[in-house]
């Protein structure tokens, strides 16, 4: 089974644009490639019942964290504009290939 490669990267702020937590924005804390998937803060929370390990310092209960997201329900939010975007990919003169805008040309990658 082969991934398509997203052109969302760790540290990228997005916002999810269906589901549950429609409207939410966060960063990407880690992607899951070979799913298509990316773990977003502060969106899809889910409870995890877990045991007590006093080995490991893990105390027992029910634990909230993030859940991933498949990568086809969010967008990368542009930091020129601000706004939810679709992203588009440019060859630069000195021979760079970065992400782009698609609302206004403006360069995603610094």
């Amino acid at each position: 089974m082969s991934s398509i490669q997203t052109p969302i990267r760790k540290n990228d702020n997005v916002v999810v644009v269906t589901g549950k937590d429609r409207g939410k924005r966060g960063r990407v804390l880690k992607l899951v490639p070979g799913k298509n998937r990316l773990i977003v803060e502060g969106a899809n929370f889910v409870k995890r019942h877990t045991r007590p390990n006093p080995g490991q310092n893990v105390k027992g209960g029910v634990v909230e964290r993030e859940a991933p997201l498949h990568a086809s329900n969010v967008q990368l939010i542009c930091p020129d504009c601000g706004a939810a975007t679709r992203i588009g990919r440019r060859l630069l003169e000195d021979g760079r290939k970065v992400r782009i805008c698609r609302k206004c040309d403006g360069v995603v990658d610094r």
